[in-house]
């Protein structure tokens, strides 16, 4: 017997501000037979709205589930990662270092002290964010 592969994606939604309103999460799951969890989320009417979500199903059903979420103008996001640092705005200080469970920030090279990021460590518990006195973390929510 042959099985087909499900597969899992964590993708962010980026909905302009004409979109609120319409089903397109409901039609994720009932058109594309995907599974969806929403795990973080800003809506705000007549405004720029935020989704991250996993999709897991087949390979080609998500593909055809985000071409059809493209299809409404929606950004489509595969990094994965909802936060967001700014290298600019970090001073080295590493405040947010130990604050970090699994090593996303972390000093690149003990002699000059920079701060690093690795955003495919990151599980987006926001540690960071608190612990920046600089502002160099932030969120997309």
């Amino acid at each position: 017997m042959n099985t087909i592969e499900q597969v899992k994606r964590r993708v962010v939604l980026t909905f302009p501000r004409f979109i609120g309103g319409q089903p397109i999460i409901t039609e994720l799951i009932r058109e594309y037979e995907l599974e969806v969890n929403i795990y973080r989320a800003q809506v705000t009417p007549n405004e720029k709205g935020y989704i991250a979500i996993d999709i897991i199903g087949e390979e080609s059903q998500i593909e055809d589930g985000l071409e059809f979420i493209r299809s409404f103008e929606i950004d489509v996001n595969l990094t994965m990662n909802t936060l967001l640092w700014n290298k600019d705005k970090c001073t080295g200080c590493g405040n947010c270092v130990p604050h970090c469970p699994t090593g996303a920030l972390y000093v690149k090279d003990n002699r000059s002290r920079p701060i690093d990021f690795h955003g495919d460590k990151c599980i987006e518990c926001l540690c960071c964010i608190e612990s920046c006195p600089f502002g160099a973390c932030t969120s997309m929510f």
